[in-house]
This record gives structure tokens, sequence and C-alpha cells, in this order.
């Protein structure tokens, strides 16, 4: 049982994977310092065991850094899809609950906002898509970003409940706090993509992990003769690893296993959210003839 939380996750994860193939080679690296020390050469190339300690120290807080700063990309990438999660739902309740709007228009509504998480995930993984989107698949119109055209969408049933009566003033406002977290969650996540770690600082780090992994094997094979081959693999895995995962880790919106799961809550989301909605529209199976008559005269959003 102990082997599960330990050797199982190398063979199954594709990162771990790597860079244990990686750990290998550089134990088979670590052959040739002990294949030296039993040669003719034997006095030729050794390296002080002090030198690494110096090196271990300074690479020690490079990694640090490095992990850190990749952890907290990742986590604020969480709290901003938390902070959708959230946003979605209290927009439904407040959607469904605060004012009366015909079930035609809580459809409409919830065919805008269940489609803006799902815009949101492939507009960060580049490959956004408007008739990909549910609800959206007979839609031609061209448009570049794709979760700002559904808030302006949301925007534009606001305005028209406004000018059918169907909501006032104090209604309007408190549903737009909620509204606007939309794009302030969405700016956000556009920065945590677009503004990588600094490219020479990632450069630095692996050209000390480079180095230290290069002389270390030379360094203690005096000491640890054969012994030295398992023991470079083993550091290099964990050296490696901290330097690859902190790679993954800093970039969470992709499709690896490290990244977040964006489908997952996308599907929370489309699943909790459109519960309210549905609730309130098996209530409201029909607008009423003054609300459908509002609605039919009220301006439509981008005409005057």
């Amino acid at each position: 049982m102990a082997d599960a939380g330990i050797i199982t996750p190398i063979t199954r994860c594709r990162t771990l994977s790597r860079i244990a193939c990686s750990a290998l080679v550089m134990g088979a690296y670590g052959a040739l310092p002990v294949w030296k020390e039993h040669s003719i050469y034997h006095d030729i190339g050794d390296t002080p065991t002090q030198i690494h300690a110096a090196l271990t120290l300074v690479l020690g807080w490079l990694l640090v850094f490095r992990t850190n700063t990749a952890y907290s990309r990742w986590w604020e990438a969480r709290t901003l899809w938390g902070g959708l999660v959230n946003a979605c739902r209290n927009l439904a309740a407040k959607l469904s609950l605060l004012v009366r709007l015909p079930a035609g228009e809580l459809q409409e509504v919830q065919r805008l906002m269940v489609a803006f998480p799902y815009a949101l995930r492939d507009h960060l993984r580049n490959i956004a898509l408007l008739q990909k989107l549910p609800g959206f698949e007979a839609d031609e119109r061209p448009v570049e970003h794709i979760p700002g055209f559904l808030v302006e969408q949301m925007y534009a049933k606001l305005r028209q409940w406004k000018a059918a009566g169907l909501i006032d003033g104090d209604e309007l406002r408190v549903i737009d706090e909620e509204l606007r977290r939309f794009l302030d969650i969405c700016g956000g996540c556009e920065r945590i993509q677009k503004t990588r770690l600094a490219r020479s600082y990632r450069v630095f780090a692996r050209q000390c992990v480079c180095l230290f992994l290069g002389t270390f094997p030379w360094g203690i094979v005096n000491d640890f003769g054969w012994w030295t081959i398992p023991i470079t693999a083993i550091t290099a895995y964990f050296m490696l690893g901290l330097e690859v995962v902190a790679e993954h880790v800093e970039e969470p919106f992709g499709f690896d296993e490290d990244d977040l799961d964006l489908d997952g809550l996308c599907e929370t989301i489309s699943r909790t959210a459109g519960e309210t909605f549905r609730r309130q529209i098996a209530l409201t199976a029909t607008a009423s003839p003054v609300e459908a008559s509002a609605l039919r005269e009220a301006p439509v959003f981008g005409q005057p």
C-alpha cells in the first residue's frame, strides 16, 4: 500500500515519467566518474566536495523562489475561477428570484451565463470559437473576444429589461455587482496567461541546475564510490522535478494533469447555476401579456 503514493504516480503521470527518465540518464552519467576512479585517470578531474555545499545553498534559494512563484500563479488562477463559480451562482439566484422575468427571458440569460465559463476556458487555451459554446452552435457572428461579447449581450438584456420596466435602478445595481465581476475575472486570468516569469530568470535557474548536476557526481565519487550512481539519479530526480513541475504549474490553464480542472469547473457552474434557473422557469412557464408587450417594444442593444 505504501507504494501507491510513491512509485505508482511515477508510472501514471507523464510529467513524473519524463523526470524519472532524465534522472536515469543522469545516473548513467554518474557512472563516468566511478569508471574514472577505477582507471588509470583516477587522479584527474576530482572536484572538491565543498563546492557543492555552496552551490546547494544558492540553488536552494533559486528553486524555492521558482516553485513558490509558480504555485502562487496557480493558486491565484484557482481563486479567480472559484470567484467565477460564486458570481454565476449569485447572479442566477438574483435574476431568478430578485426580479420577475418571463420564462423566455430567463432561458436566454441562462444560455448566455452558462456559456461564459466555457468561453473563458477556450479563450485562455487559445481555441475559442463561438459555435463551440452550448446554445450557440448555429450562431455565425464573427467574434474575436468571446467572453466580452457574452457579457455585452447580458448587459443588453439588462438595458432591455430596464426600458421595459421589469427592473428598476436599485435592482440593476444589485445585478451589476455580480455581472461586472465576469470581466474582472477574465482580465485577471489573461494577466496570468500572458505574463510569465521573466525568461532570463527561468534560463538562469536552469543553468544553475545543470551546473550543479553536471559537477555533482565528480565531487562525491571519492566518498561514495559506486553509490555515486544511485545518489546522482535520486538527486537529479528531485532537482529536475522542482524545475519541471514549476514550469508546468505556472501555466494553469492548459491540458496537463497539473493544470486546473477547467472542464470540471465549467460543468459545476452549468449544473448548479442552471438548476436555479430551471426551478424558476418551471414556476414561470410564460410571461404575462403586459411583460411580453413591454419586452417587444423595448429598444434593442446597439439600436437608437
